[in-house]
């Protein structure tokens, strides 16, 4: 097998204005046709395109038809069952992070799990309690509803007891409003097709972002660890103070609490280890969170753990559903900004997930349906006293690797947890909250690994690791939400940095091939005699136009404004000396008239050979003279060119001095160029004019349709700019610039390229 081929191609060079003759580009008008046109093709497509949108509205009607039981029902089934047990405890876990009772956790468990079964496009992900956005949600709640607006009062004083049944009702409230606005925006952006806002959290800044999370979540769990009650913080630093606050009540540690809490972390992470070591074995993985939770369960009713040593537990747990009902519509203008971040973060992980298993198992994901599913699970959550779901990494995994094909596994687990909901709640009663504690803290492991990230974007990438440094002290300090806003504005000034920071070269060409690279990071490479190619590596436009002309002056060793002062100058030196030269020459050629008519052998002649002489009072008298040859005759017009003509030949020679420089032709290579704007154009037009003054032909080159077509419509084009500037390669345009202004020998440009087949 021969690895290097050859290749020899034959073809006129081609500018902008004959590769649209030979490629016949269509109009502006064929491409975007007129809105009356637009509505003739829609009415008449009306019928299809309804029936495709109400199905891409309601992606169930496309799949649920063809859902096959005997293939995809056992599968469903299984994985269903297995992430079900997955979502009591952590339903009941994560509640606690969002400081709200553990039953509204199980309700979240249920009904967005319902609703995304409907709305949703990927097969695999589990919707339902997340540990990021429920600590979002706590933040939020306990900051609107904290223990001290809900003292029981005494007669006229007030005691230390908080009344728990009324905080909680105003928390559930807030986080509901704080679900259905989150919701809502959901929603609105994936009906706008504003599904790409996911693009701009990059995977640096959301695994930042989730680790400083994870921190926040440690700093509010250890108060059920140690037993013991820090005074709640809230704003910036607040997971500072918090944390000092629980380290000076250490002392005041409850022993029974700890105790708790340190059994259930040995063993869960034994458990854990020891599930993962035979991961290969096991058809499906041991439910060690469920274990924990029932044995634990049974250990606190039989010890009576709450009576006897006073540990908390989950309290009473009623059974049956809520109704729904209509949230606090006053709450949402204090919690429009805890929504919004609670949307944006629960979509990018949302869509992350489900386009990692989309491209695992070969179907798509539409990422303004997942936008819409996933705000229309919140939505209608809310009306439910849920709080914001978003998929789980665990059990997403758990789905896929149990076997779930579709959403059906969705729904059985939503079953397992609507059972648990109806007949077992009251159970979990005696559950201490130091093991629900415990089971959040455990499950942060896999984000705590995510600090060794810092040592892979070293070698990598360090503005990505700033971006990650940032986003991680931002949101740590800031708090989750202004620590997101600060973030991706971060995020954002990283791209425009490095788009007003490109690298500018100046490209050689590859010795017998039409490419051209980087003459300074390459060796052999020949320079162009008379050219010079010039590249960014970012686009041109507004913020980085000026900093261009910069590079190109730079790059060229043109400095435009005193090559201009400098020609200028010579040409009013020459100007100068041309007229000095002319008096000169009309001095000389009166003195000649004097010796002629002083001198009897020099004097005028006339046509006919004989002699002519003035004298004052303007009579001529003819003498007759010896006729001389032509070469003797010597009349006054030619005597004054003459001269001049020596003279001003001395002056160029001598005394005008170089302006003339070695580059003759710029090629501007736009080919990284994605858009242009109006300023971009400007300067663009300016380069073409300045270096126009000295002499120097400017071309563009490797300018997309759309660039092409932008520079049309910013009236770039003119008499002195046209399409014949712009050229379909930087070879073309180089092979124009060595026809035009000339090459030298020593450099050759293979013009013709011809296939060879081997």
């Amino acid at each position: 097998m021969q690895r290097f081929g050859k290749y020899r191609v034959e073809r006129e060079i081609l500018d902008e204005q004959r590769l649209e003759d030979v490629t016949q580009r269509k109009t502006y008008a064929d491409i975007h046709p007129s809105l009356t046109e637009r509505l003739k093709n829609s009415l008449r497509c009306s019928v299809p395109k309804l029936k495709r949108s109400v199905v891409s509205s309601f992606p169930v009607l496309y799949w649920l038809p063809k859902y096959s039981i005997w293939d995809y029902g056992m599968p469903d089934l299984v994985s269903g069952i297995s992430v079900g047990i997955m979502h009591l405890p952590q339903g009941m876990a994560y509640a606690l992070l969002a400081s709200v009772p553990p039953v509204f956790g199980l309700y979240t468990s249920l009904f967005p799990a319902l609703v995304y079964f409907f709305f949703g496009t990927s097969r695999h992900i589990s919707i339902g309690t997340f540990t990021i956005l429920s600590i979002m949600v706590g933040s939020v709640t306990e900051r609107l509803a904290p223990d001290e607006d809900f003292l029981k009062r005494n007669g006229t004083n007030f005691t230390a007891e908080v009344d728990i049944s009324a905080r909680d009702s105003y928390r559930v409230q807030v986080a509901a409003a704080a679900t259905v606005l989150g919701g809502v925006i959901q929603v609105l952006l994936g009906v706008v097709k504003f599904g790409f806002v996911g693009t701009y959290l990059s995977d640096p800044l959301v695994r930042a972002y989730t680790t400083a999370a994870a921190a926040h979540a440690v700093v509010a769990q250890l108060k059920h660890i140690f037993g013991v009650s820090p005074t709640r913080v809230f704003g910036p630093m607040s997971v500072v103070y918090t944390l000092v606050d629980v380290c000076s009540l250490l002392p005041q540690t409850h022993l029974p609490t700890l105790v708790v809490s340190s059994v259930t972390i040995v063993l869960l992470i034994a458990a854990k280890e020891l599930n993962s070591f035979f991961s290969a074995k096991l058809p499906v993985p041991i439910p060690v969170e469920l274990i924990t939770i029932v044995a634990g369960t049974l250990t606190s009713s039989y010890a009576h753990l709450n009576t006897n040593y006073t540990v908390s537990v989950v309290g009473e747990i009623p059974s049956g559903l809520s109704s729904p009902s209509v949230p606090d519509v006053s709450i949402f203008r204090k919690v429009i900004g805890d929504a919004f971040a609670l949307a944006i973060v629960g979509y990018a992980v949302s869509i992350s997930l489900g386009k990692t298993f989309a491209s695992k198992h070969g179907y798509k994901v539409d990422s303004n349906q997942e936008l819409v599913a996933l705000g229309l699970s919140n939505a209608v959550g809310g009306f439910f006293q849920c709080f914001s779901v978003c998929p789980s990494m665990s059990r997403s995994l758990i789905q896929e690797t149990t076997g779930g094909k579709t959403q059906m596994a969705g729904v059985a687990s939503a079953l397992i947890v609507l059972v648990t909901i109806l007949k077992l709640g009251p159970l979990f009663q005696e559950l201490p909250k130091a093991i629900l504690a415990s089971i959040v803290l455990v499950n942060l492991k896999g984000m705590f690994k995510q600090y060794s990230d810092i040592v892979t974007l070293w070698k990598s990438s360090k503005i990505d690791l700033v971006v990650w440094l940032v986003t991680w002290v931002s949101s740590l300090l800031l708090n989750l939400d202004m620590g997101l806003a600060a973030s991706i504005i971060f995020a954002v000034f990283t791209v425009i940095f490095r788009t007003q920071m490109p690298t500018y070269s100046v490209l050689g060409n590859v010795p017998g091939t039409e490419l051209y690279v980087d003459i300074e990071t390459h060796r052999e490479v020949g320079k162009i005699p008379g050219v010079t190619i010039f590249r960014s590596s970012a686009t041109m436009y507004f913020a980085n136009a000026e900093l261009y002309l910069d590079a190109l002056k730079e790059k060229s060793g043109l400095d435009i404004s005193k090559m201009i002062i400098y020609k200028k100058r010579q040409e009013a030196k020459m100007r100068r000396r041309e007229k000095r030269a002319e008096r000169r020459a009309k001095r000389q050629a009166r003195r000649e008239v004097g010796n002629q008519l002083s001198g009897p052998s020099e004097c005028l002649t006339d046509k006919e050979g004989h002699g002519l002489a003035e004298r004052e009072n303007g009579t001529v008298f003819v003498i007759p003279t010896t006729p001389r040859t032509p070469d003797d005759t010597t009349t006054l017009g030619s005597s004054n060119e003459d001269t001049v003509s020596r003279d001003l030949e001395r002056v160029s020679l001598g005394s005008l001095g170089k302006w003339t420089w070695d580059i003759h032709s710029i090629i501007l290579d736009l080919s990284p160029s994605n858009f242009i704007d109006t300023v971009a154009i400007k300067t663009l037009k300016n380069i073409f004019q300045d270096f126009s003054e000295i002499d120097v032909d400017i071309y563009v080159t490797g300018c997309q349709a759309t660039v092409v077509e932008q520079l049309d419509h910013g009236d770039f084009f003119s008499e002195t700019i046209t399409k014949h500037h712009l050229f379909a390669s930087v070879h073309d345009a180089v092979l124009f610039c060595l026809n035009n202004r000339g090459a030298t020998k020593r450099h050759v440009i293979f013009q013709t390229i011809t296939l060879i087949n081997k």
